[in-house]
């Protein structure tokens, strides 16, 4: 990773990390809850989602500060879903980003709500910021994309049909629908996300919904190619287990180097779309190379 966006990464991290309790903090909820749901929030990760979102105001020679908040709320939703994917009825696993999972600790019920509060909560932080550079119908718009990619159209609906997957082979068109919505649809609403706060033409944004939906496959795979190859002290989960819960996979599928090859055109495709936005490209290119060199 070069220089420029290392510091890129670690200036976004800082600021979602510090502004992320404070939302918390100003809940008036049971102790145990507001607990539960910063222990996920707190558990690291490389918040991927945030730095597309400011990354894409940031390429529109935007303030980044207008995203943040909205940068906070996708952040929650992508930690409700680990927390329950994570759960015995789901992907039963023990340890998340090198901790016990949320019900490890606090038990599944609590778990459950936890999950269930940041989804919410999300929503209600865009509706109710104060936000001098975020209209009332940019408000909308943002709720909007977000919910439809958290909902059964997106990774709601990618989660049932992975799980449906489960024990059996999947086509490579089963096993896309599967990665384009349970992982991607969010990573794409982060993208569009940033450039309807930095006000982009509808031209624009539908070219950075396909570069965003080209990113997510890429990352959806590389995760695959991780489980298989992957260190397992940086990615803070056991190796393999994909296939030790019998789940189809770009490498059980194509073959190591078929997945390897698959990403790459992904990323040739990602570049192209990007390439025709009205914007500066570089940090967004760097990012997408950064997707695909990642080793956790």
């Amino acid at each position: 990773m070069n220089q420029e966006l290392t510091s890129f990464l670690n200036e976004i991290k800082e600021q979602v990390e510090v502004r992320l309790p404070q939302h918390l903090e100003r809940l008036s909820v049971p102790e145990k809850l507001v607990q539960a749901m910063t222990y996920s929030l707190e558990a690291g990760g490389k918040r991927i989602r945030p730095a597309l979102l400011l990354a894409t105001i940031q390429s529109f020679e935007q303030p980044i500060e207008s995203g943040l908040d909205v940068a906070c709320a996708i952040e929650m939703i992508h930690t409700y879903s680990l927390i329950h994917d994570d759960l015995p009825a789901m992907d039963d696993d023990d340890i998340r980003r090198g901790k016990p999972t949320n019900h490890k600790i606090f038990g599944e019920a609590l778990a459950i709500l936890a999950g269930d509060a940041l989804l919410t909560y999300s929503f209600e932080l865009i509706a109710q910021m104060n936000n001098d550079h975020v209209s009332a119908q940019q408000k909308l718009l943002l709720i909007q994309e977000i919910a439809k990619a958290a909902g059964p159209e997106g990774m709601v609906g990618g989660q049932v049909a992975d799980i449906e997957g489960e024990n059996r082979s999947l086509s490579l068109e089963e096993l896309l629908y599967i990665h384009h919505h349970k992982t991607g649809d969010l990573l794409i609403a982060s993208v569009v996300a940033g450039a309807i706060i930095a006000g982009a033409t509808s031209e624009d944004i539908a070219n950075l919904r396909m570069f965003a939906k080209e990113l997510g496959l890429m990352f959806q795979i590389k995760d695959d190619i991780l489980d298989v190859e992957g260190d397992q002290d940086l990615i803070g989960k056991p190796i393999g287990s994909d296939d030790g819960n019998n789940k189809s996979t770009y490498p059980n599928l194509l073959g190591l180097d078929g997945a390897k090859k698959m990403l790459n055109e992904h990323m040739d495709q990602a570049k192209e779309y990007l390439y025709r936005v009205n914007m500066n490209h570089q940090l967004l290119l760097t990012l997408t190379n950064y997707v695909a060199e990642r080793d956790h």
